[in-house]
């Protein structure tokens, strides 16, 4: 099993709502954040041009389960790794701790490979390089 890409963040007071933990709609940002370092840490981007085309992953699905709340200055550490990888789409999971370790929440996004030319988006295979990459990460 390979292991997982990890990124530590620090939880900032404008992350927090009235109650002083980390707002949920946060963790999507956080998960978006950690997917690009990962993505990056493999020579990917999320979003580039070949010959004159936009390529991409846009995100067509998240989800995340909330455990324990995170609060302003948490140290949280955000373990990426690739459940499935499909012809034309990539899930990633997103396990989120606390500098004690215990778990505050498991996030999910599903991005898909597109092709944007002018006024169309279209979904395509992904490129055999790209799933190679992404392949090596699976758990």
């Amino acid at each position: 099993m390979p292991t997982p890409f990890t990124i530590t963040r620090r939880v900032e007071f404008g992350d927090t709502d009235m109650a002083g933990i980390v707002h949920f709609a946060n963790f999507f940002r956080f998960m978006e954040s950690a997917e690009t370092a990962f993505l990056r840490s493999l020579g990917l981007t999320v979003s580039w041009r070949d010959a004159g085309t936009k390529l991409g992953f846009p995100r067509v699905a998240a989800a995340c389960d909330f455990l324990s709340p995170a609060r302003f200055e948490d140290e949280l550490t955000i373990a990426v790794t690739v459940e499935r990888v499909g012809t034309k789409s990539v899930t990633y999971r997103h396990e989120f701790t606390n500098q004690r370790g215990e778990a505050v929440a498991v996030g999910r996004i599903t991005a898909v490979f597109v092709r944007h030319d002018t006024d169309r988006i279209e979904s395509a295979e992904i490129p055999p390089e790209i799933r190679t990459k992404l392949e090596e990460h699976l758990t």
